[in-house]
């Protein structure tokens, strides 16, 4: 059975999207198979793959289709360059289902329904959430089984956090009793800087080990592979950008390894 995780913050420019598509890469490496769930309007990550929302041939396949239950969710995953990697595209016509779904009884179940049967096929699903709080992230939240919370190493850091956990607490309350949040990612770090230094120690001071060990580095390569329409392992896989994130993505399945290994004994 496969782990469904959320990239969450509605705080814009932290980072959910380059983790959402460089985690997944990087677990593929280590030859997991990842579905990539895209649920934000911008569909930067769908674009990172090489699926151009404004040309997307298919564009009555996406998670706008399958959020709506206009079609079986199988219809919409598409092939990425990476063997072990697949993806669910977005399209803008998801804002439309913000509204579409506002009348409707359990709103925040959908993706969830259309989530629920592709667990068995991937060891992972990650969801790269919008910059915001609305019906579509509570969606997200609802149909996942952790969170992971990009939080940039800058001087507004913490901004909006207590926020969303205030958010996630409800969604747990209420929607999802088996939420939890996997880790605060630290993001965007120059190590030069005294402020970024001082937030890392603020991010650990307030969640102590909830905050992953790795931290992704600010790099020039991390910034300039979604032009090539690449994660940054296959556009240069000595980057320090390629590193952090296979460092990340070996932290995450050492997290999963007991629960892994007592799914297995069952």
């Amino acid at each position: 059975m496969g782990k469904i995780i959320s990239l969450a913050n509605q705080k814009g420019g932290v980072g959910k999207t380059t983790t959402t598509v460089n985690l997944a890469a990087s677990l593929a490496v280590m030859e997991k198979k990842v579905l990539v769930v895209d649920v934000d309007p911008q569909a930067s990550a769908s674009s990172t793959f090489g699926y151009d929302v404004r040309n997307l041939e298919h564009t009555d396949k996406t998670i706008y289709q399958c959020l709506l239950g206009l079609i079986d969710p199988h219809e919409a995953i598409f092939d990425t360059e990476l063997e072990n990697v697949k993806i669910i595209p977005s399209h803008i016509d998801l804002v439309g289902a913000e509204v579409e779904l506002v009348g409707l009884q359990n709103r925040e179940m959908y993706l969830k329904r259309a989530l629920e049967p592709l667990k068995e096929e991937f060891d992972f699903i990650l969801i790269d959430c919008s910059p915001s709080l609305g019906l579509i992230t509570l969606n997200a939240l609802t149909a996942t089984d952790s969170v992971i919370i990009p939080v940039q190493c800058e001087y507004y850091a913490l901004e909006g956090i207590s926020k969303l956990l205030n958010t996630l607490k409800i969604v747990k309350g209420k929607l999802n009793p088996d939420l939890e949040i996997e880790g605060f990612l630290l993001t965007m770090y120059d190590a030069r800087t005294r402020l970024n230094n001082q937030v890392v120690e603020d991010v650990r001071a307030h969640f102590d080990d909830m905050v992953f060990k790795t931290i992704i580095q600010r790099n020039i390569k991390l910034s300039e592979a979604p032009s090539f329409h690449k994660p940054v392992i296959t556009h240069d896989a000595e980057s320090k950008g390629a590193i952090c994130y296979m460092q990340l993505a070996n932290e995450l399945l050492e997290n999963n390894k007991p629960e892994e290994e007592g799914e297995e004994a069952q």
